[in-house]
């Protein structure tokens, strides 16, 4: 996947500890590719706080898709709204374009450009914040499903159950055809709303049980206990299905997307997570090569 080429540079707002602000209002940075700047927290003092590329702004952002005066963040009476200032690519709430101006509700999530801020208000806010922190460990923060490390050590657990009582246990890796195609295309914040879209599209068609990940960028990976290969390939052929047949649409264009999926089953040979995901992953460029938009097992 290409990512977004953003930087981020934060003036004047300097995070306070958490003891000393008990029950502000703040925002919490769940998604960035500034690793720096994952689960920054800032409190909502200044109004109106701004964010843009200009050197005006409170919290400064570099990137093309952000404008100079982008947003800000506005205080009335006891509650706190984000306003659009006529940016070019917009301000989104909870995935969600904004007309203009939006009043902020506790676990609302803003989207700017690259980065996601999420708005924490309340008496508990301090708690809050501490879970907003432990599930930036296992959760990624653009898609809001488990991120790769809560996927290895999800699988290793499986391959033990799966060894314990000798039952099936299938692992899947698929990917986005062309993402970068999308990307060029149509923008950086369509690549963002497909990621999300067809996270949804997969959610809906797995059990509880099974565990559905994004392995990092575009590619994804199921991970699917007592399933064999003949079951997993058929789930893979659903879910292929389901998306091709999906109506992507991004501020009124049509993005036609398609994935290719790979699919293996635990054997006698794996010892731990990579094993097993590896040999997915081989099937998966296998049907890449093939021609995509289909499921290699």
């Amino acid at each position: 996947m290409s990512e977004f080429d953003e930087k981020t540079r934060i003036t004047d707002i300097v995070p306070v500890p958490i003891s000393h602000r008990r029950g502000s209002d703040c925002l919490v940075v769940i998604y960035t590719k500034d690793q720096s700047l994952l689960g920054k927290r800032f409190v909502l003092e200044q109004s109106p706080l701004r964010v843009g590329r200009g050197s005006d702004n409170q919290i400064i952002l570099e990137g093309d898709s952000v404008s100079r005066r982008h947003a800000h963040w506005e205080r009335r009476g006891d509650d706190w709204w984000v306003v659009d200032d006529g940016s070019t690519n917009g301000t989104y709430v909870n995935d969600d374009l904004i007309a203009r101006q939006h009043l902020l509700q506790n676990g609302d999530r803003i989207k700017i450009g690259g980065i996601i801020f999420k708005y924490l208000s309340g008496e508990d806010v301090e708690s809050q914040y501490h879970e907003e922190i432990y599930k930036m460990t296992i959760i990624d923060g653009l898609v809001q499903i488990y991120n790769k490390r809560f996927l290895y050590e999800a699988l290793e657990r499986e391959i033990t159950r799966a060894r314990r009582h000798v039952r099936d246990l299938a692992v899947v890796m698929f990917d986005i055809d062309f993402f970068k195609r999308i990307n060029d295309q149509f923008g950086h914040l369509a690549g963002d709303y497909v990621l999300k879209e067809l996270a949804k599209v997969v959610q809906s068609r797995i059990r509880r049980d099974e565990i559905f990940a994004r392995y990092g960028g575009e590619e994804f990976s199921l991970v699917l206990p007592e399933t064999s290969l003949q079951g997993a390939f058929s789930l893979c052929e659903a879910i292929r299905e389901r998306v091709a047949q999906h109506r992507f649409v991004f501020q009124g264009e049509v993005i036609p997307v398609t994935i290719s999926m790979g699919a293996t089953i635990l054997n006698e040979h794996d010892r731990v997570a990579p094993d097993v995901i590896a040999r997915a992953d081989e099937k998966l460029y296998e049907a890449k090569r093939s021609g995509r938009n289909k499921v290699c097992i």
